[in-house]
Formats: C-alpha cells, structure tokens, sequence
C-alpha cells in the first residue's frame, strides 16, 4: 500500500450527441474516490464519488490490454465508509485472483488516506462490464460506473455505425437516505437514473438525460444495470432493440422490444434511428417503489438530432416482445460442458436457500466475513476448506472439472425474490433458466449474473474450473449480500498460491487497514 501517487491527469469533455459526458479513461489511470454533495434528482445528499463524478467515469481499453487502475482513497465520510475495494465485474481475473476485489475473501480493504494498484488483463475478453465497491454496502451511495474492453474484430462490427462514450446507458436507483442508515432492507429508490439524472415521484421536473441520434444511423448502446437492488424493464418508445451481447458474451443478433434487466447484468442492443425524427422515452421500470411514469420519473429522452428541444408527450411502455433469457445463443463455445443430462458432472452443488428474518443461508450458514480474507488464508498455508473461514461458506472445487450448481426456489426460502446471483472469476452456461423446466445442453446462455427466478424455479449453471481462486458467488441485490446471501467456491486451492502471485502491495493492504481501523469498519 501507498500514500497518495499520480499515474494520469482526469479530463473532461463534453462529447457530441447532445449530453455532457466525462471523457472515458484507462487502460492506466488515476481513480481517486471521495465524497461530495450532488443531487441528480433535485435532492441534494452526500455522496461517494470518482474523479468528481457520479456515476463514475467510463473505463475503456481493448481486448488483451492490461489495466493498471490506481485507487486512491480520499473518503472521509464515516457513514459511508473510508475504506475501500473495488471489484472489476466480470474480468476473469485469472492469475490475479488478488484484484477480483471482494472485501475478505480476496483481499483487506484500502485504507483511508492510501492507494491501491489493481493491475490485471483482459487476456482474451472484451464486451461491457462495470466497477463498484465490494465492501459492505458502500457501492449503493455511488461508487460505481461502466467499463468497456472493445475488441477491433468484433464478429458484429457490420451491424453499426456508432459505438463510444455516447452510447453508454447506465441505470442506477438512488436513495436518499444514505444505505448505512436506512432500513436493512429498502422497499424502493427514491428515484432511478438513466445516466446519472432521473426524478423523484411527485418531485420537480428535474433535468433528464438525453441520448442524440442522427437519422439512418445504426447505434450500439451498451446497456448497464448498476442496481443495488431492483430489476428493471427497459424499452425505447417506438424502437426494437436488436441484442448481440449480454454480459461480455456476444450472441446471434435478437430483436426484442423491452429487456428485463438485473442488478450486475449487460447487454449491449443495435437500435436503428430510423423512425420520425423527434424525441422519444427511454424507459426503466423498477421491479419495486414508484413503477409509473407519471411527470418523467423512470425516464429519459431519446432525441433525433433534428427535433425539437422537448419532451415526448405523456405515455405508457408497452413492454411488447420482453427478451427470453433462454433465447440468447452465443455465437461461439455453445456446447455447455458435461454430459447432457442433469447431474452428468465432475461436481454438484445444490443451494439451499433460507431465511430467518434478517439474515440469509445457504446450506444452513450465512456469509460472515471474516477478518483474514479467505485468498489470504490460503496464502498462508489453509488448504483444507473446512478450516478455512467462515465456517461453513467455503467450498472446495476439484481442479479442471465440470462443475454443477443449482438454485431452487420455493415459496419461502428466498424472500425478495427473484435474485440475481453472479459469480466471480467465470462466465458459467444457464442449462436450466427461470421460468422454464427445460434443460438445454446444447446451446444455452452464457453469461455471468443470473435470474435465480420464483417460487417452483430450479436455475441450474455449469462451469469448468480453470481459474484457481478464491471466487466469490452471491446475491447481487447489495442489501441481501449484506446480510450473508453468499458463499465462496475454492478452486483448485493447491494451485492457487502459484497461480496467483501477488503484489507486495497487496501483503500490505492488511496490516495498514488492522491498524487504521483496528476494530474493523
């Protein structure tokens, strides 16, 4: 760990299109986070901020470039934490399983007044992911933001004309009350934000954002749920959305006409500005709080370049032709590993859910972090999972082997349901997706956050272990998560150590945070 150290000067632009976006940076970059006052929806509260903005700035580099993103710790806000980590959603992380992120399970947290290096690459990856805090539930006060590895050979590069900072679409609820003070479990944001603005039901007609399109133009938007917790229905007033990536995964081009989308997911749809040109809504519709549309809220404005500068006249979402999980076929690797039948495994693990009123089991524990991170312990010699901590959340997966996990849900195991649950370290194939009792072994979804779905719902992935690590598997509804809604899968744990060299840095990042906070956060 550091004191305070430049690697890049922040800069901003303001981009055509019609919104004032902050230029993206990266591959190599300063990341400073501290807190601020700001009001996207007209009520003005502290906050968590990057390089000064909310969300936080775009992140861009191409595939097989090494990230080298210094975090540099600035918080000074105890009621939001003055610790830090940051986790890269959805970088595999191989060989720097010591950068995924998590707060103890792969790492000790940053310490106030420090710096953190995370250096790692996209190796073969490339598609949209994003970046928040994996320390209890400090991401929801606003330390979060999208990332984008673009890849020069895209298979779907004839598909679009533009694809940049433009046609990044965030989707955040935001509260008021900060998420250490507020109740354990919200029922509802006061708003949502579609790029950073949005308004509160029965607030003042705030600014929205506006995405400007060109007539004729073919437009790659990148579509970000940065929830902490609700899902969100997201349609185009008068536009199909064309789907060819969902979470890093590119997919046989899929024409719907709204997408539900959970929190931690990507897609990335072509939308073809073809209609008259005017100004239309863009729509996300929260799975809780206010689910209307009444005075803009859960809005903002698709405007044709040439329109007037004005709002769309009043209207509903129709929510015709929702996009099917089970329907999104990957252009490459489709064959789910293992034999084609439901348990045809190395490894299968079912996940029982419960629930006891404030905390959440799986398989009869909760998820307590503890106070040596998990990745840690291993290093230091912990090479039998059940003496590694927490007791009871830690699994053991065999090396190079296809592994099996399920998740039933019942009527009352899971209360908040439907749960998206992403795992770190891996994409994983959906054999078994919600709201359907078939399997598929020949050409399911992949992905790497998945609808754990309702009550009678079985969703069951597979995935190889390739990755040794410590690899985090939890619920990412950050209210839930916090309250133990997660387990740790151990892979290959006698390579981990040689796998995963990490950092002198990294072995300073615990005896800095034991002596700042020596009574932990």
């Amino acid at each position: 760990m550091s004191k305070f150290q430049s690697l890049a000067a922040f800069v901003a632009i303001c981009l055509a299109h019609g919104r004032l976006v902050a230029g993206a940076i990266g591959p190599v970059a300063d990341f400073t986070v501290s807190n601020a006052n700001i009001s996207p929806d007209g009520f003005t509260r502290a906050a968590i901020v990057v390089n000064n903005q909310f969300p936080g700035p775009l992140i861009t580099g191409k595939k097989g470039d090494n990230f080298k993103i210094n975090v540099i710790d600035s918080l000074t806000d105890d009621d939001m934490l003055t610790a830090t980590t940051i986790h890269w959603h959805g970088f595999f992380q191989k060989g720097t399983n010591w950068a995924d992120g998590p707060a103890f399970v792969n790492q000790c947290p940053i310490s106030k007044g420090n710096s953190f290096l995370y250096d790692f690459s996209s190796t073969t990856q490339a598609g949209t992911f994003w970046y928040h805090s994996h320390l209890s539930t400090q991401y929801c006060d606003g330390l979060r933001g999208p990332m984008v590895v673009y890849d020069p050979n895209d298979p779907h590069k004839l598909l679009y004309d533009v694809d940049d900072e433009s046609t990044i679409i965030t989707l955040v609820d935001w509260y008021h009350t900060l998420a250490r003070q507020g109740p354990r479990f919200p029922f509802g944001a006061d708003s949502v934000l579609i790029n950073g603005l949005g308004r509160t039901a029965g607030g003042d007609a705030t600014a929205l954002s506006v995405i400007t399109v060109k007539k004729g133009k073919r437009y790659r938007f990148r579509l970000v749920n940065i929830s902490c917790d609700p899902n969100f229905v997201f349609s185009i007033q008068g536009h199909s959305m064309t789907v060819i990536e969902s979470d890093s995964v590119n997919v046989v081009p899929y024409t719907v006409g709204s997408i539900q989308t959970y929190a931690g997911m990507r897609y990335s749809f072509i939308l073809n500005a073809n209609q008259v040109a005017d100004n239309y809504w863009i729509w996300a519709i929260p799975s809780v709080g206010t689910i209307t549309t009444d005075g803009g809220v859960n809005s903002a404005i698709l405007r044709y370049d040439t329109a007037a500068l004005a709002e769309p006249d009043p209207a509903t979402p129709t929510n015709s032709n929702p996009l099917v999980e089970s329907k999104l076929v990957p252009l490459t690797n489709i064959l789910a590993p293992g034999r084609p039948v439901k348990g045809g495994v190395d490894y299968a693990l079912n996940l029982d859910f419960s629930f006891n009123g404030t905390e959440f089991f799986i398989n009869g524990s909760p998820f307590v972090p503890p106070t040596v991170p998990v990745l840690l312990q291993i290093m230091s010699g912990t090479q039998d999972a059940a003496s590694l901590l927490p007791s009871g959340s830690v699994y053991a997966l065999p090396a190079n082997a296809v592994v099996e996990l399920s998740f039933p849900i019942t009527a009352t195991n899971a209360p908040g349901a439907p749960h998206p649950f992403h795992l770190h370290g891996h994409t994983f194939y959906v054999v078994r997706s919600a709201g359907s009792t078939t399997y598929n072994y020949l050409n399911p979804p992949q992905r790497d956050v998945v609808n754990t779905g309702t009550a009678g719902d079985n969703v069951t992935i597979r995935f190889r272990t390739d990755n040794p690590g410590p690899w985090f598997l939890h619920c990412h509804i950050d209210f839930h998560l916090e309250a133990g809604f997660a387990v740790v899968l151990a892979e290959d744990v006698p390579d981990i150590a040689k796998d995963n060299v990490a950092p002198t840095a990294w072995s300073d990042l615990c005896p800095t945070y034991n002596s700042v906070y020596p009574n932990g956060i």
